[in-house]
């Protein structure tokens, strides 16, 4: 009998109001309400890389800042990650991937580790694309990497355009988390670590 791997998150503070569903063996479906168009386009680009299924709906303050809202969309989808992967039997753990995009280069490792960590090293040509501030894409992968309670390494390799920085990040995070969360058939009863438990 297969395990179905889904979430539905909802949390609501004075800031947002957000709302996550995922299926973990999806096929690339997305549907997104969250006012942050940039955003939506970057999360897209992990569903249809990751093969997830995912559906976010945001209701922020963003006639002050986008900076919660994007927060908290990080901080809901790790929770839901973390929720559909229950004790992790069964998954392969690791995952990587490089991306590039013309001149970008990207690099990715996840950990389903257990252990929170966050290691992002991008440097990017302008402060924002669009209206869209880029420092916000650290603060999201700093929320998942801590709710999701995963290891997470990023590395922009290579660049000199910051939309085509940010989207081999996101698209080698996608294709990282699709190698990590898949299925190992040899050991599907089985957790991935020597402790027994991650």
């Amino acid at each position: 009998m297969k395990t179905i791997r889904n979430a539905s998150i909802s949390r609501e503070t004075r800031e947002t109001k957000i709302e996550v569903t995922l299926n973990l063996d999806g096929s690339g479906q997305s549907e997104f309400d969250t006012g942050l168009p940039f955003l939506e386009h970057m999360l897209n680009q992990v569903t249809r890389h990751g093969m997830i299924d995912l559906k976010i709906q945001a209701r922020g303050d963003l006639d002050i800042d986008a900076h919660h809202t994007v927060e908290d969309i990080g901080i809901v989808f790790g929770q839901a990650t973390k929720k559909a992967l229950d004790d992790k039997r069964g998954i392969s753990r690791y995952g990587h991937s490089y991306v590039p995009l013309d001149e970008a280069l990207s690099r990715v490792v996840i950990d389903f580790s257990g252990r929170p960590h966050l290691g992002y090293r991008a440097k990017y040509t302008r402060p924002h694309i669009g209206s869209f501030d880029v420092d916000l894409i650290h603060e999201f992968f700093r929320a998942f990497s801590n709710e999701a309670q995963v290891t997470l390494h990023i590395d922009n390799l290579l660049g000199d355009n910051a939309h085509h920085i940010a989207e081999t990040i996101f698209k080698a995070f996608g294709r990282a988390l699709r190698m990590a969360i898949h299925i190992d058939g040899d050991a599907r009863n089985t957790v991935p670590s020597t402790k027994g438990q991650l």
